[in-house]
């Protein structure tokens, strides 16, 4: 009888290696190199950041970059607009989460699910562009409803006091779906008899909640709270889209703010604030992963 041969641990490696190639000759030539580009440029002229033969300025579109008092502006912005939008996701998806993980939800859960994650699948320019005709202070859908209702209008895009409200909700629109399923994900590998143990010993519906539940979506918060910092420090398209960074710079943060300039042909300003941005991005992922691993191995 012919045997069959078992692979080797080599044999395995190389196997594993011609697999990962592939993605890991494209994660170079679109991800790593791009940045790396990016942080050349920066120390260019940007006059001549795009010749064969660019003349290199050090770190003065880096001290240009920070004495620009719009810079420091939309940088607050950013990190104020991050910091919202990571609490406000966050939040409303674990809750949403937790509430779908319940006995509360009946025969409509599935239906609920799939009307939380459509708008995840949804082109996000076009769910954008929805929603600023839904914003606006002319004839959008929601002061027409506020006016039915005899309630004062909402200022929507058009008021600087309003305008971050209406991105946040926007987004959350967007995005919530993607932390939802992740949470869920969560849920459905957790130990159900720690929180029957609880009931039996006369903890209520919240007590378990926080002290069971919760401890256990240890891993889901840690990766949604990395990667909602991640897009919310990068936020775009929907400025693009729902305000131009406005009313007034309201909404003009870094990633749109480089991009003016980089429109404008100040190629090295603009990749000293993408380099900024990048390196801000990196950072806070990184100590929010020490973080997360730090508790997870307690």
């Amino acid at each position: 009888m012919s045997q069959t041969a078992v692979p080797t641990s080599a044999s395995k490696v190389w196997v594993f290696y011609a697999f990962a190639l592939p993605f890991a000759v494209l994660t170079i030539v679109f991800g790593l190199w791009p940045i790396v580009l990016s942080l050349i440029v920066s120390l260019t002229d940007s006059a001549t950041a795009l010749r064969p033969e660019p003349r290199y300025v050090g770190l003065e579109n880096y001290r240009d970059v920070f004495g620009d008092p719009i810079f420091l502006r939309s940088l607050v912005s950013t990190v104020i607009y991050t910091v919202a939008a990571v609490v406000l996701n966050l939040s409303f998806a674990l809750f949403y989460a937790l509430l779908l993980n319940s006995t509360l939800i009946g025969p409509g859960r599935t239906f609920l699910k799939v009307a939380m994650f459509l708008p995840v699948v949804t082109p996000d320019i076009a769910g954008y562009a929805v929603w600023r005709w839904l914003f606006d202070s002319s004839f959008g859908a929601i002061n027409a409803g506020l006016s039915l209702l005899h309630l004062p209008p909402f200022g929507g895009i058009a008021s600087p006091d309003t305008v971050m409200i209406a991105v946040l909700v926007a987004e959350l629109w967007h995005h919530a779906g993607f932390y939802i399923l992740i949470f869920l994900a969560n849920l459905a590998i957790c130990d159900r008899a720690l929180e029957e143990a609880a009931a039996i010993d006369g903890a209520n519906r919240w007590q378990r909640k926080f002290f069971i539940v919760l401890p256990q979506l240890r891993p889901a918060l840690l990766i949604n709270g990395i990667y909602a910092l991640i897009q919310f420090l990068k936020t775009f398209t929907v400025v693009v889209v729902m305000t131009k960074g406005g009313p007034n710079g309201s909404t003009n943060f870094v990633s749109y703010y480089a991009y003016n300039l980089f429109d404008q042909g100040r190629y090295g300003e603009a990749t000293a604030m993408a380099s900024i941005l990048f390196f801000i991005v990196a950072a806070v992922a990184l100590v929010a992963y020490r973080i997360g691993d730090r508790g997870s191995a307690r």
